[in-house]
């Protein structure tokens, strides 16, 4: 298969699995209640928090950012943070506790009652955030899995995103999507009177 046959399926390859996920009454149900929750508790005062490892570590800062700073307008930041960004936190953990400890213990330290947090794992199976998830029912912390079809997270989490692929580069690229969606919509629910006129 030369070069341009190459891109052409990786291209068709993604749009099918958007194309699946657009099709799917349930995800996108799952999609709005994340939505909903989301908007409540950043009105309440609580905040968003983000974890994942390797390229999921990378769209974890990149969606807490898109909070923090802005997305489609300006506006006033909304709380969110990335559990994977501070090096110093990651290596004393990592080094003290375990990796599988990691986004347990800042979870500890850095969690409210009525915070959400949002895990993505490709394979559904990273052990770090499958022990975050059980940590958010003893901290009274609403659980997100954005993840793609491997692992049993059914009974983990209250809100289960999960992309229909299983491989793990069309899984991020959906996570994305997804991510950006969520943003979208809880910006301009919660700032609408801030949003500009749609002509």
């Amino acid at each position: 298969m030369g070069i341009l046959e190459t891109i052409k399926k990786a291209i068709s390859h993604s749009i099918e699995v958007k194309q699946d996920i657009l099709e799917d009454k349930e995800l996108i149900g799952e999609i709005i209640k994340v939505i909903d929750d989301l908007i409540k508790a950043l009105n309440c005062g609580n905040r968003i928090i983000f974890a994942g490892n390797g390229g999921s570590a990378a769209d974890a800062q990149h969606l807490a950012a898109e909070f923090v700073s802005r997305f489609q307008f300006d506006r006033p930041g909304l709380p969110a943070l990335s559990l994977a960004t501070d090096t110093s936190m990651i290596t004393a953990i990592g080094n003290d506790y375990g990796y599988e400890k990691l986004f347990v213990r800042q979870l500890e330290a850095q969690s409210r009652k009525g915070d959400v947090f949002v895990g993505l794992t490709t394979s559904g199976k990273s052990p770090n955030i499958l022990a975050a998830f059980d940590a958010c029912n003893l901290l009274g912390v609403t659980s997100v899995a954005l993840c793609g079809l491997g692992g049993d997270l059914e009974d983990k989490v209250d809100y289960l995103i999960r992309v229909p692929s299983i491989h793990t580069p069309r899984i991020q690229e959906s996570h994305i999507l997804i991510g950006h969606i969520i943003c979208a919509e809880v910006e301009q629910q919660i700032f609408s009177h801030l949003a500009p006129s749609q002509k």
